[in-house]
């Protein structure tokens, strides 16, 4: 960790160099997150004038990460995920320029897996027989493919509620599967205290605070894949939209902007939405009533996007910071939009998102209708997860597909109908 000249608490400001600290500053228990400061004169002149080609992968940017130089990468590519431009979407949605960064294409299908090539990493450094974490889903999944790529023990916690799916991955790779009955905070406790007690290494967001480090890269690609699939004198992107639960993917979001910016790579700094369901909406209820995070009581959570269901998030008080230093907003979308925005993105990009993806979508276009945004805007959305992860949930936002004789008349006549 060359690079890192020390971790710095985002309550009290004190600064601690990493072989002080594992997770938390002390000082504030589990609330006491650490963001990892670097020296960002050294990134420059290892990184020169460009940034690292995209295509290369997450690792393609690692004088920006918190790893040693001698623990090697897990084998499965991360990063590396396709941008790609919607100009229809963009068209009907009235806006300038839709650009749509689909991390559903990473390993194990969603954007996680970047913060669980770090975890598997800094296990290494550590020594750690086993690495646990909990989740809904993805970033459980994303822990054990990466763990599985290298033979390193997983347990993991899941709410009994997952989508079969997520935990159908998680038992393929061989990971131990703890299903716990109640909700994701539930399995999130449970698993610190595990971790706890039996020495395992966490990789719990908002949490450990390298996890936002590793999905910080989404922001490295989309930056190097703008500048190469625009012209030079285009104007820059206005808004990043970002789906949000625990608030680790958009305080990573954010990391990577300030990184950029402190290393001379960000022409100007874009407005971040975070978009929650609104039966998860407790970063929105605390942004419109200015509410303090650090003592915003948890409520409960209830949502079709799993993915972002979260009743207390654990990295509350740094997705906060993301909307607010960027000048952004946070927005909330119902259920009912959620899935209408499934087959919406899908049949105007060819992206097919999981729930928690396609609420991005729907946050975009309720920005739009309720004037949030305006037709100058350009606009990124990151795209965290495949719909392949809740099919379930898909088939409830299309029709149902219909049955035929093998006769070519029952086609004529189904196409005479329409």
């Amino acid at each position: 960790m060359k690079n890192v000249t020390g971790l710095r608490c985002v309550i009290c400001q004190k600064v601690y160099q990493p072989d002080e600290v594992l997770y938390v500053c002390p000082d504030h228990g589990n609330e006491g997150i650490l963001e990892v400061e670097y020296d960002y004169e050294a990134i420059k002149s290892e990184i020169g004038d460009t940034l690292p080609d995209a295509s290369e992968g997450m690792f393609a940017y690692r004088p920006f990460l918190p790893v040693a130089d001698d623990i090697p990468a897990p084998p499965l590519v991360v990063g590396g995920t396709p941008l790609q431009e919607a100009p229809r979407l963009a068209q009907a949605a009235g806006v300038a320029e839709l650009w749509l960064k689909d991390d559903g294409r990473n390993p194990t299908a969603s954007l996680k897996d970047r913060a669980s090539a770090i975890a598997i990493m800094k296990a290494q450094e550590l020594g750690a027989e086993i690495v646990t974490t909990a989740s809904t889903g993805n970033a459980a999944a994303a822990l054990a493919g990466m763990a599985a790529s290298v033979g390193q023990k997983t347990v993991i916690f899941v709410p009994a509620s997952a989508p079969a799916a997520k935990i159908a991955q998680l038992l393929v790779y061989g990971a131990t599967v703890l299903l716990v009955e109640g909700t994701y905070g539930d399995a999130f406790d449970l698993c610190l205290q595990a971790s706890d007690k039996f020495g395992w290494y966490s990789r719990n967001t908002g949490y450990n605070p390298y996890m936002a480090e590793g999905k910080k890269t989404v922001t490295f690609e989309l930056y190097a894949q703008l500048s190469q699939q625009r012209a030079a004198d285009a104007p820059p992107v206005t808004h990043l939209f970002v789906s949000v639960g625990d608030g680790c993917i958009i305080s990573g979001v954010h990391k990577g902007l300030r990184d950029l910016a402190a290393t001379g790579f960000l022409p100007q700094v874009p407005q971040i939405v975070g978009v929650q369901a609104a039966g998860s909406a407790y970063l929105y209820d605390a942004w419109v009533n200015e509410e303090d995070v650090l003592t915003k009581p948890p409520i409960a959570a209830n949502t079709v996007a799993d993915s972002i269901s979260a009743g207390l998030p654990r990295d509350r008080i740094k997705a906060m910071t993301a909307v607010r230093q960027t000048n952004g907003a946070f927005i909330t979308v119902s259920d009912e939009q959620i899935l209408a925005a499934i087959p919406a993105l899908a049949q105007g990009s060819g992206v097919f998102a999981e729930p928690a993806s396609a609420a991005t979508y729907a946050g975009f276009l309720k920005a739009v209708q309720t004037g949030l945004i305006g037709p100058d805007a350009r606009v990124a959305l990151i795209l965290t997860g495949s719909g392949l992860k809740d099919v379930t949930s898909a088939m409830k936002s299309v029709g149902q597909a219909v049955t035929i004789p093998p006769e070519i008349t029952a086609v004529e006549r189904i196409f005479n109908h329409l």
